[in-house]
């Protein structure tokens, strides 16, 4: 299952880049936002104008710790929970929920 997934990653994933407290990695991944029932965007807006609050979903190889961030095509991305899905006894890929960085209210 492994050789099959790294395969479908490398054929069909995005490139993203993985920036750790130990430096940058790119890896391929599949990355997209979350569907929402009613297909409006969440949104709210602050003293910074309008933000984006939809959740983004990885799949990929590399596990992802809350203080890691994700980068994809100028898009920056937090990572809000990760965990590993397995088949049988062998790792699968990592589940992970992101959220859109907000650079200004660091």
């Amino acid at each position: 299952m492994t050789a099959w997934m790294q395969s479908v990653l490398a054929q069909y994933g995005q490139r993203v880049i993985i920036t750790t407290a130990a430096g940058e990695t790119e890896v391929r991944a599949f990355l997209q936002p979350v569907t929402e029932k009613s297909e409006q965007v969440p949104e709210t807006y602050g003293g910074l104008g309008w933000m984006d609050e939809r959740l983004w979903l990885y799949l990929g190889r590399t596990a992802l710790e809350t203080e890691d961030q994700v980068v994809w095509r100028g898009l920056t991305f937090r990572v809000r929970s990760c965990r590993p899905y397995y088949v049988g006894e062998e790792l699968s890929h990592y589940w992970a929920s992101l959220e859109l960085a907000k650079e200004a209210a660091e």
